[in-house]
């Protein structure tokens, strides 16, 4: 009898005060099948239960599971028979590429992933708001909640005034999220919360807050917030700006903001706003220092 490849080992169901019997798991293979069925341009991304990563990068920082196989923006598929192909290769997770997928009348997928369960309704509650019913999928530590946003907007992955009050990131345009049926390293499985339930457009005042630009006060509170310490890497970099001397700052920053790119698109933390709060220590004025984080964002492909 052959051994079924796609099926983890062994998985263990989320431990949150949410957690809801009827949560759908998907094998990676099956998850990534479901994605594309309906409309989520899929790729393959490393496995945790693999020897080795299979991810993109030159050095893997430690996290399995989360690191791009492919160079999604252009090998992702909607197509069910590369699907089989890929996944037939080997161990991998679904992942699905954000700024492909299109809903209906042009919207743009917009990702808003909670490293808490009801994190992202605490926001809504705040503000006076109900956090729509949508299509979530479980992670190992929150959920993640699509939803359809106007393309006009052209939303990345900043937090705008969300910046400090939430307890999570968005993903949008030139960004990917890990899909259902995927296998974290702790052993979890990425679940639907419900197949049936489609994304519906984003609130109002969500898209509000994530294009409004928080004041810098925000930004450095966030960045300074113990319960969301920084890596290894970003604090590298932040050194690396505040090391700067007059005459090679501006280098220096741009040097810095296009590996905190590259990192972000491999998964790990993006560190644009820390680069951003150094970088106005070093000497740099806020707006010189958003151009250049942004052109290097850009040059990198990725999203500022």
């Amino acid at each position: 009898m052959s051994r079924n490849t796609n099926a983890p080992t062994e998985v263990r169901a989320p431990h949150d005060p949410l957690a809801r019997e009827s949560r759908t798991s998907l094998p990676a293979l099956q998850g990534a099948l479901w994605l594309v069925r309906h409309g989520f341009p899929a790729f393959p991304a490393d496995s945790p239960a693999t020897p080795r990563c299979a991810g993109l990068h030159k050095t893997c920082d430690g996290s399995r599971g989360k690191h791009p196989a492919v160079a999604f923006t252009r090998a992702w598929t909607l197509d069910e028979r590369k699907v089989h192909e890929t996944f037939a290769r080997g161990l991998r997770n679904p992942a699905v590429a954000v700024g492909a997928c299109s809903g209906p009348d042009g919207t743009r997928l917009v990702v808003v992933d909670s490293d808490r369960p009801g994190a992202i309704e605490d926001v809504a509650s705040a503000r006076g708001e109900q956090w729509p019913p949508t299509m979530r999928v479980w992670t190992a530590k929150g959920h993640h909640d699509y939803l359809w946003a106007p393309a006009a907007l052209r939303l990345g992955n900043g937090l705008g005034t969300l910046q400090g009050q939430f307890d999570g990131d968005v993903r949008a345009g030139n960004a990917y999220v890990i899909g259902p049926g995927a296998l974290h390293a702790s052993g979890v499985l990425y679940e639907l919360d419900d197949p049936e339930r489609p994304p519906v457009l984003a609130p109002s005042w969500l898209l509000d807050a994530l294009v409004t630009k928080p004041t810098f006060a925000a930004r450095r509170t966030r960045w300074r917030d113990a319960s969301r310490p920084a890596s290894s890497g970003v604090r590298g970099l932040v050194a690396f700006v505040l090391d700067s001397r007059p005459g090679d700052r501006n280098n220096r920053l741009f040097w810095a903001a296009c590996r905190a790119a590259e990192d972000a698109q491999d998964g790990r933390e993006d560190a644009q706003d820390a680069l951003l709060a150094a970088a106005v220590q070093a000497g740099l004025s806020e707006r010189e220092a958003s151009a250049t984080i942004r052109s290097a964002y850009n040059r990198t492909g990725a999203t500022a």
